[in-house]
């Protein structure tokens, strides 16, 4: 038993045992639990398969031994009378271990949902053209991931990070400043496909461009305008103007004036407001909101009829413009009614300083 009192490296030899006890009881408790989870998981995912169990089974399978080891080996050294710097590079090695760890489930998660995102934009919305800037928005969430992991390693290691922090922060103000508007247009193209203002298919208007929105890239968004060319904007400058969605538009109201001549009785000027209402009524998609004689204009009585389109479809608003406008004509004829045109009239009147009667020349 002399044996086991005898001291190596600063601790007696029944105490290695039980280090080293531990470390192996902990690496099989730790890989056992593995295994369990892992196949429970699987076995649940085979019951009732669902994406949430299958990214938590993945998880568990990603966990990688050097991390079981880590911990096994931190776990043992706590048993035993070990010097600092000893010590302190198991601490660092256990906390690598769990930031690779760490990064390694994160890497995972941020997979999972832009492979989760990519899927709904393609099935869903159709919308390859986000699906293509969301691979870019989880390569960047990747990168920024695994650079907090090295810094803190970095860190923990003893390594002073501030200076290298300040260089990469002077070094990121001059990318910044010479790639200013490319990263300008990159950042506006995460705010589209965040906020979605539109979507690819919308038709929508910028200024004086109008179009259906054909792709949304990572620098610009192109356009396709009603006179067939493609127009190509920086997403900076789309989205710091006034953009209207026309897709999202739910009904659209529409406002027009109705003239007719000023010899129309007023009988008739009376029957005019239901009988447009009549022929607005009687087309599909559409609400009828009022009619009313307005005033009297320059050559004509003007009325001012407002109804509303049940659609947001343009082609179907001018079909049923042209319907009331041939309703109108139909109605308007029957009843006598006369559109009005520009017309004008030149009352002549004669000088006071002629005589009623011209002398008659022989």
């Amino acid at each position: 038993m002399a044996f086991l009192h005898r001291v190596v490296a600063g601790n007696e030899v029944w105490a290695w045992f039980v280090a080293v006890g531990i470390c192996v009881a902990c690496f099989a408790f730790l890989r056992l639990a593995k295994w369990a989870i892992h196949r429970r998981l699987l076995a649940r995912e085979q019951r009732a398969p669902s994406e949430f169990t299958h990214l938590m089974a993945d998880l568990a399978r990603r966990t990688q031994v050097l991390f079981l080891c880590a911990i096994s080996l931190f776990a043992a050294s706590l048993a035993l009378n070990l010097p600092p710097t000893v010590s302190r590079g198991i601490s660092i090695l256990a906390i690598l271990a769990l930031l690779i760890q760490l990064a390694t489930w994160g890497n995972r998660l941020i997979t999972y949902w832009i492979n989760r995102e990519i899927r709904r934009q393609l099935e869903q919305e159709k919308d390859a053209a986000t699906a293509t800037t969301l691979n870019a928005v989880g390569y960047m969430a990747k990168i920024a991931l695994w650079t907090i992991v090295i810094l803190l390693a970095l860190a923990n290691m003893g390594i002073n990070i501030t200076a290298l922090i300040a260089g990469l922060g002077i070094a990121g103000v001059a990318i910044a400043l010479a790639l200013q508007n490319v990263l300008g247009d990159l950042f506006a193209s995460i705010s589209i496909v965040v906020d979605k203002p539109f979507l690819v298919g919308d038709y929508i208007v910028v200024g004086d461009i109008s179009g259906t929105v054909e792709r949304i890239g990572l620098k610009t968004t192109r356009i396709r305008s009603l006179t067939g060319e493609q127009v190509v904007l920086a997403n900076s400058d789309l989205l710091g103007s006034r953009i209207r969605n026309y897709r999202q538009m739910q009904e659209r109201r529409v406002a027009f004036a109705l003239k007719v001549v000023y010899d129309t009785p007023p009988e008739l000027l009376e029957k005019i407001p239901k009988t447009v209402e009549e022929i607005i009524a009687g087309i599909p998609n559409t609400r009828f909101n009022r009619a009313h004689f307005k005033e009297y204009g320059d050559f004509a009585l003007v009325f001012e009829v407002v109804y509303y389109v049940l659609s947001p479809n343009y082609n179907v608003y001018m079909d049923i413009q042209q319907a009331i406008n041939l309703g109108l004509k139909r109605r308007f004829k029957e009843m006598g009614i006369e559109f009005a045109y520009p017309t004008q009239v030149v009352h002549l009147q004669p000088s006071p300083g002629l005589s009623k009667e011209a002398p008659h020349e022989h």
